[in-house]
């Protein structure tokens, strides 16, 4: 069996032991003679899966005993709509800075609950860099600011969390579906982060909500209860029937996590990763990366070739070299390598290679 470098920005690569484990208690989970998909969510054996899950979790975020851990369904993209439903708390306005692709559907699912104020706005540079933190105008009256930490799309990355509510009152929510679990995150400093699971932690089809719990209870009357965080918290996440296999496989990957060394251990690794791979591309006069030097993305790089008449050609030749899933989204046209927690070091090395090897045949 042949395993490609999978560079997808998701539904991304999982760690190899992960799928392995998965696949060896198919059929029978820890002799109970059942595949985690048929056991009933309010069995033993499945609290068993969920409450290690959300154990191991809480002990690799260090997240602190009054945040809340919720599993949802509906992606990123329905978070955004269901924050908003549960955060308004009575409030009318919502402030948004706009860094990209992700950010401004944020806004605009917003807008349908609330005034969303945009605070401040890279646009003008294409989504290339992060405002400075002296140019948001905030609301003295906003429920809380919004913030996407990794623009998946275009590759712009947060390191480092605005300390917002401490000097505004207003709480912080950080859309963290592409970075979660890449290094060390205060959740301290969020009143509520949330993410889709397909980057990080495993399939697609889990949302993880983290949420403190003095924000609670001020959701939309016309909330559905499904996706009422009140709700949900009170019922462990099991108000409705949860996605139990993906909430399996996100166990699987913090328990992994937990065996490498945590999170300290990821953060060198993927700084070391993105390091090896901006350097190959800055060195470069073939290749074109446009995001700004302090907020590149460690988990989405996006670049192009000077000549993008070449890029049938590349993305050919890396598929022949054992890498895949490296065209850029359809927004921002180009190249985009995903390299996630589970991309080790050796799939970076081999398309830094394999980019110089096509530069010195095509430059």
């Amino acid at each position: 069996m042949n395993r490609v470098y999978n560079f997808s920005a998701g539904p991304a690569a999982l760690p190899e032991t992960v799928l392995q484990t998965a696949a060896a208690e198919m059929l029978d989970w820890h002799g109970s003679g059942m595949s985690v998909m048929e056991m009933s969510h309010r069995g033993p054996e499945f609290i068993s899966i969920y409450e290690q899950c959300v154990a191991d979790l809480r002990e690799l975020l260090v997240i602190p005993s009054n945040y809340k851990i919720i599993f949802l369904q509906g992606g990123g993209l329905g978070e955004n709509a269901i924050v908003p439903m549960n955060m308004l708390r009575g409030k009318t306005a919502i402030d948004f800075v706009l860094t990209g692709e992700w950010s401004v559907k944020s806004a605009q699912q917003a807008a349908k609950f609330a005034t969303a104020n945009i605070a401040a706005s890279a646009q003008s540079t294409g989504f290339t860099s992060i405002p400075a933190r002296s140019e948001w105008k905030l609301s003295k009256d906003a429920a809380y600011v919004h913030l996407c930490m990794n623009e998946t799309i275009g590759g712009v990355e947060f390191h480092s969390i605005p300390d917002v509510e401490n000097e505004t009152g207003v709480p912080l929510v950080g859309d963290v579906s592409s970075t979660i679990m890449s290094r060390p995150l205060d959740v301290s400093k969020f009143g509520l982060v949330f993410g889709g699971a397909q980057k990080n932690i495993g399939p697609a089809g889990l949302t993880i909500v983290i949420v403190r719990e003095d924000l609670l209870g001020g959701a939309l009357p016309t909330t559905p209860d499904v996706f009422n965080y009140t709700v949900q918290g009170k019922s462990d996440s099991m108000y409705n029937t949860p996605p139990t296999y993906a909430i399996y496989i996100a166990g699987l990957v913090f328990q992994w996590l937990k065996a490498q060394g945590g999170l300290k251990v990821m953060e060198e690794r993927n700084r070391a990763k993105a390091e090896l791979l901006y350097g190959a591309l800055d060195a470069s006069d073939f290749y074109v990366t446009k995001v700004a030097k302090d907020c590149r993305s460690w988990m989405n790089v996006p670049f192009y070739l000077h000549n993008e008449a070449l890029n049938d050609a590349f993305l050919k030749g890396a598929q022949e070299h054992g890498m895949v899933q490296l065209k850029g989204h359809r927004v921002v046209g180009g190249m985009r390598a995903s390299i996630y927690n589970a991309m080790p070091l050796e799939g970076v090395q081999a398309l830094v290679a394999y980019m110089r090897e096509f530069a010195q045949k095509n430059g």
